[in-house]
């Protein structure tokens, strides 16, 4: 019993609660780590705050995407990068 509560924890679902906006930064972010700009670019968006508000910050919360540099999140070098549960959020695909 013990063992199947480990499992369940560590496979960390993903699931239904990511919206659509999150769904495609995921998958722009897939392959590399990227800036902020170069996310907005990837998913055609131009308004920064609600890129932020929509996509990167719920995908942060969810666990989905990191960042390079999480001490200094305003650093003019700061990328992201897929986490496990991301890849496996795109590996459900």
């Amino acid at each position: 019993m013990l063992q199947v509560i480990l499992e369940t924890i560590l496979t960390d679902q993903v699931g239904d609660q990511v919206t659509d906006q999150v769904k495609r930064l995921v998958q722009a972010v897939a392959l590399s780590r990227l800036s902020a700009a170069e996310l907005m670019g990837k998913l055609n968006l131009s308004h920064r705050p609600t890129f932020r508000k929509n996509y990167l910050h719920p995908a942060l919360e969810a666990g989905l995407i990191e960042m390079t540099a999480p001490d200094s999140p305003r650093s003019p070098t700061q990328k992201y990068f897929l986490t496990e549960k991301g890849k496996r959020l795109l590996a459900k695909k």
